[in-house]
């Protein structure tokens, strides 16, 4: 398969691109948006992931750029007319809904991600005579860069702790389960539609907290107050002290098999260093 990548130097499109191509398919990297004209180059398939991040302070310009960021790239692909085109969402479609327990058929929240996923998904879907998915990603967890190499900072410093009150949902993905899931939604002609990409194992704030100090052999019993984080982050807050039950109903009916659905495995994985074999002697 001939698979053309919006986002292709980003977290999930870089190992996207090395999945895609160890399996032997073809893989184009579309230009960052804005810089030249965009061809399919004769791809069946797209997979965008283009979009500013949202990990920065949320001023109301970037706020605009935010947006303006997918908004505008997605409407340009989906005009391109591929047969396929799995498009990048969140769990922040849903806002922050509380114990809620929230699939695909949940409607969207009413916050600032909210407005944001909801408007860039729709673009997706005006797709014309092809299969469009919509995958709402929680916090991509990847052993460098990412949001785990920013948490796992004060635990190292042994000041380590959940942020906010702690009761919030975490939702999270392996990024080897998150490149897996795209590769099963291009696979499968029967999804469609928006698709949770979240760990089936969710657990809390606090639960993770503590998953993330027993990983590095370290306490978690600094909690970071919701009122800090509110003066640090400004809006962007709600990202952390907000959280999304968020269940991959999709995936698991469609025959998905998690690597990794628990946290306390994931997290083994991505922090425990690789074991080197002994240097063997040189025959004499």
């Amino acid at each position: 398969m001939k698979v053309a990548i919006a986002g292709s130097s980003g977290l999930i499109g870089s190992a996207l691109v090395q999945a895609l191509a160890a399996r032997g398919d073809e893989v184009v990297r579309l230009p960052r948006f804005g810089t030249a004209p965009w061809s399919l180059q004769g791809a069946q398939a797209v997979v965008n992931l283009a979009g500013a991040s949202v990990a920065k302070r949320w001023s109301k310009e970037y706020k605009q750029e935010i947006l303006r960021s997918r908004i505008e790239p997605t409407k340009a692909l989906a005009a391109l007319g591929p047969a396929v085109l799995i498009n990048a969402s969140a769990v922040g479609f849903y806002g922050g809904r509380g114990d809620e327990v929230l699939d695909e058929s949940a409607g969207a929240g009413a916050d600032f991600l909210a407005s944001v996923c909801a408007p860039w998904e729709a673009e997706a879907q005006k797709l014309d005579k092809g299969r469009s998915v919509q995958l709402r990603t929680g916090v991509v967890l990847a052993p460098r860069g990412g949001a785990l190499e920013q948490m796992k900072l004060p635990f190292k410093a042994f000041v380590g702790g959940p942020m906010g009150s702690g009761r919030q949902w975490f939702p999270w993905i392996h990024i080897a389960d998150e490149v897996g899931a795209i590769l099963w939604c291009l696979d499968r002609a029967e999804l469609s539609g928006p698709v949770n990409l979240a760990a089936p194992g969710i657990v809390t704030m606090k639960d993770f907290a503590a998953a993330l100090g027993r990983a590095l052999h370290r306490p978690s019993w600094a909690p970071v107050p919701e009122a800090a984080l509110r003066l640090l982050l400004g809006e962007m807050a709600e990202m952390v002290v907000e959280g999304q039950r968020a269940v991959p109903r999709k995936l698991l009916d469609s025959g998905f098999a998690f690597r990794f659905a628990d946290v306390d495995s994931a997290l083994r994985n991505l922090l425990t260093p690789p074991t080197r074999s002994p240097p063997t002697e040189s025959p004499r």
